[in-house]
């Protein structure tokens, strides 16, 4: 399996995503925008496209953030998309994901930045790829945003302060708006980019301070979604 990553800053990194991949010997590939890379023109060699998170969002201009292009990246999306590729979006990524696939954007109803529990609906519960998360899990959460919705799509896991946490918009291609992905590498690089906020946030109820995202044990949510994505290569290998 060869998996793809578009990254648009250092401090989204991939964390556990590409953790998995290399303990599961898969070829891996990047597109680090920030790092002047360009995305793919074909998609044929790419299995799983993973698009990660960022500070813009899906009308963020090319005149605001010179190596973002929104609509590159959606059409990119849907190009793994009509060639049946299994794809994954995180954070800025699930939104444009939901762009792709005819879902709107939207601002989620509170900033929420740290470790806080997400639950499954019942659509979650039936998904045999998420249903292992259990009811109730403890995962990251860095944004502002929350991808759109299609007639077709299946809301699988919200949480207190955000309506849309992960969505199912195919069998093969779900947008996480949490950030299951997290290491404490990765939660060094992120408080790094937000300190300011972090350190003097007296606003936003859903804002931790970092040393109370510090002290989490990452390891069980990224372990759960190694259970998603074996998972997810195996329905993708089936239909292939």
């Amino acid at each position: 399996m060869h998996i793809h990553f578009v990254q648009h800053e250092l401090f989204e990194a991939p964390g556990a995503y590409l953790l998995w991949a290399i303990e599961r010997q898969y070829t891996v590939s990047f597109s680090k925008l920030y790092d002047g890379d360009i995305l793919p023109d074909k998609v044929d060699h790419i299995d799983l496209l993973i698009v990660m998170g960022g500070p813009q969002s899906p009308d963020t201009s090319i005149e605001e953030c010179s190596y973002f292009d929104a609509k590159a990246e959606i059409l990119l999306i849907q190009k793994c998309a009509a060639l049946g590729k299994a794809v994954i979006g995180v954070c800025l990524g699930a939104q444009l994901l939901g762009e792709a696939m005819g879902g709107e954007y939207s601002h989620s109803p509170e900033k929420e930045i740290g470790v806080f529990p997400i639950s499954l609906t019942p659509h979650g519960l039936q998904d045999e790829k998420i249903a292992h998360f259990g009811t109730a899990l403890a995962v990251g959460h860095w944004h502002n945003d929350m991808p759109g919705l299609t007639t077709e799509s299946k809301i699988l896991a919200s949480s207190e302060s955000c309506p849309r946490q992960i969505i199912a918009y195919t069998d093969l291609m779900y947008g996480f708006q949490c950030h299951m992905e997290l290491t404490a590498e990765v939660v060094e690089l992120l408080i790094t980019a937000d300190q300011e906020l972090l350190t003097s946030n007296h606003t936003y109820p859903f804002v931790q301070k970092p040393e109370d995202i510090r002290s989490y044990d990452f390891m069980e949510m990224n372990l759960k979604l190694y259970g998603f994505l074996d998972k997810l290569m195996m329905k993708y290998a089936n239909n292939v």
